[in-house]
């Protein structure tokens, strides 16, 4: 065991954070923390490391147990450069070798029993070095930093003139160097493009110690962890496995706790409803039953209602105007500032297509877009937009949401035509519901503000979305709802992320930008790993093998096309069905409801044998569209 926490409490003031939190991390153990922001993962990380107190509880760490942490607060001498920061992690061994030089000097001149003396002193020095691999240090701090991102010209500046980005890597190298026995990562694939954090998700697979990450990368959760630890209402609840299995089990969990939570609420009211009746009569027997019942209700241990959780979504979302077919023609573009961004670069995109731009820091997505959105002259070529198209534009960082209305007032201000129902039906998607529509814009959180500007854009006229990272910022609760919205949207979308769990499920089309090549893969993230990785034999740090669009097989592509559309209608056809089948059950469970039907066994066998046939049917429904999706 390398950790164990027993229940750990935590408040700030009168607000509770953690409560009665307990857990054990063994030896080679991948954990990952995971919950809302604010539900108090950072704080739990501190509290380990000794920085803030705990307010109550235990922790237990063996003794000689050397705990590293990262987070975005950095602790770096900005008077060295990149590669003698890390060299600080092998001061020691340095110390050794130097102490090695002297010994060789005095052994040169030494003899008989003063010479045996520092032979044997030499040798246990060499022994402890060889036997814990520490002569190849200038090689690993080289593999480290070309792994993050650095290029060797890079090696040798001074970490004051990096930006912010380039120190936070600065710092994640250095406690990945030092190699403790566990290891605290907060948000560790921050300001990391797509390459850097597949190295380190392979240098993490093969990390032998133990391992305790906060982060909202689920794919590369996916790739790590092996045990997942959710905070939620301030409690504690441990999963096996990773992320996608931590995320399917929640799902299970949710559903049997709010029908505990709903049971719980109809008891409360009922008792209630007694209570009151036998306070009505006014006698002293009647008031003593009723006084015990309430004391009874005060000491029930009350199920808090589960947190929202994004519903499976059978309902498509259509923009308003349709688009041609197609949407958008690039062809032959060049692009040049001080230097040559790229050339000669083709690709075109066609109605209801997901496009996902990737490709490694500057090199030139955002100027793409920017030249899509006519925001950029071009130098060469030619960037054409198909008849009907109106582009909505999404950016996290720039909302243009008014902070002092409601959600369903922004929504109704910006489109007086539409009626309440539509209003509260378009919201309804995104996981606003009931009074949660009239909450201030300025009370929300980034993901739910990321909602409502997202609602707004698909209540618009736009049929081609244009996102540009739209998952930044967003908890995971939201992440999945804009991949639902996104999955069901019929329109048009392009978008530059750094999420492969989200690209992977909303993308049909990669397009990856790499040095003067544009390289188009007709699928999603794990679809381009593939057909990537058959072009080249991949070799750890290299990139895959692009494969120039010039040379595609446009046939091919084509025919992918096609067969890509007939899915869509077989899944859309699907959908149709589940939801019709969905209002039957539905239907059913009201007439049995009723009292002309659940005081007739006949009709009410009838009826319950009808529901029991459609639920069987909507089992297997759920199944063939899991299968397509």
């Amino acid at each position: 065991m390398i950790i164990s926490c027993n229940d750990i409490n935590k408040s700030f003031g009168i607000n509770n954070i953690l409560s009665n939190i307990s857990f054990n991390i063994n030896e080679k153990d991948r954990v990952a923390l995971v919950g809302v922001n604010g539900a108090g993962k950072s704080t739990l990380f501190k509290i380990i490391i000794g920085q803030i107190s705990k307010d109550s509880g235990e922790i237990n760490i063996p003794k000689n147990t050397k705990i590293g942490y990262f987070s975005q607060t950095l602790n770096l001498n900005e008077e060295n450069t990149i590669f003698d920061e890390l060299l600080t992690i092998f001061s020691h061994i340095i110390d050794m070798e130097f102490k090695l030089r002297e010994l060789e000097e005095k052994m040169s001149v030494l003899k008989d029993d003063e010479l045996n003396l520092v032979m044997k002193e030499y040798d246990k020095i060499s022994t402890y070095l060889s036997e814990n691999n520490s002569f190849d240090y200038n090689s690993r701090i080289k593999g480290v930093l070309k792994g993050l991102g650095f290029l060797e010209d890079d090696f040798y500046k001074q970490i004051k003139f990096l930006s912010g980005g380039q120190k936070t890597r600065v710092a994640l190298g250095k406690i990945l160097l030092e190699e403790p026995d566990l290891l605290l990562l907060d948000e560790p694939t921050n300001h990391l493009d797509i390459k850097s954090i597949s190295w380190l998700e392979n240098f993490l697979k093969s990390y032998s110690k133990a391992l305790f990450i906060i982060s909202h990368d689920r794919y590369f959760l996916n790739k790590i962890v092996n045990k997942v630890i959710e905070l939620e209402n301030t409690k504690a609840t441990i999963y096996n496995g990773n992320y996608s299995d931590y995320s399917q089990k929640k799902h299970i969990a949710r559903e049997i706790m709010l029908k505990h939570y709903i049971n719980q609420q109809k008891e409360i009211k009922k008792q209630e409803e007694v209570i009151k009746k036998l306070r009505s009569y006014n006698r002293e027997k009647s008031i003593k039953r009723a006084e015990s019942r309430e004391k009874l209700l005060e000491k029930m241990e009350k199920i808090e209602k589960p947190d929202n959780l994004p519903a499976q979504m059978h309902l498509t979302l259509s923009p308003k105007k349709e688009s041609g077919n197609d949407v958008l023609t690039v062809e032959n573009l060049s692009k040049s500032f001080n230097f040559n961004l790229f050339n000669n670069i083709s690709f075109d995109i066609k109605k209801g297509e997901k496009v996902a731009l990737i490709g490694a820091n500057g090199i030139g997505k955002t100027t793409l877009i920017k030249m899509i959105m006519d925001k950029l002259p071009i130098d060469n070529g030619s960037i054409k937009l198909g008849s009907n198209v109106v582009i909505g534009y999404y950016d996290q960082e720039q909302q243009n949401l008014n902070m002092d209305k409601t959600i369903f007032d922004e929504i109704s201000d910006t489109y007086p035509n539409l009626k309440n129902e539509e209003i509260r039906n378009a919201l309804a998607i995104f996981v606003f519901t009931g009074d949660d529509v009239f909450k201030k814009i300025s009370t929300l959180s980034g993901g739910e503000k990321g909602r409502v500007a997202l609602a707004k854009i698909m209540l618009s006229n736009a049929n081609f979305l244009i996102l540009d990272e739209p998952t930044n910022h967003l908890d995971m609760v939201s992440k999945e709802i804009l991949e639902d919205a996104l999955k069901n949207y019929t329109g048009t979308c392009i978008y530059i992320s750094h999420d492969r769990f989200f690209i992977n499920n909303t993308a049909t089309k990669v397009i990856e930008l790499t040095k003067n090549k544009m390289n188009v893969y007709l699928g999603n993230y794990d679809y381009y790993l593939e057909k990537s990785a058959q072009t080249e034999n991949i070799t750890e740090n290299i990139q895959p093998k692009e494969v120039s669009n010039n040379k595609m097989d446009w046939k091919a592509q084509k025919e992918a096309q096609a067969e890509a559309r007939k899915k869509q209608n077989i899944i859309k056809k699907l959908e149709e069905k589940i939801e019709d089948i969905e209002n039957k059950i539905k239907l059913a469970d009201e007439q049995l409801t009723l009292e002309e039907v659940y005081t007739n066994p006949y009709k009410s066998r009838e009826i319950f044998e009808e529901k029991t046939k459609l639920e069987e049917e909507l089992t297997s429904l759920y199944e063939e569209w899991e299968n397509l999706v």
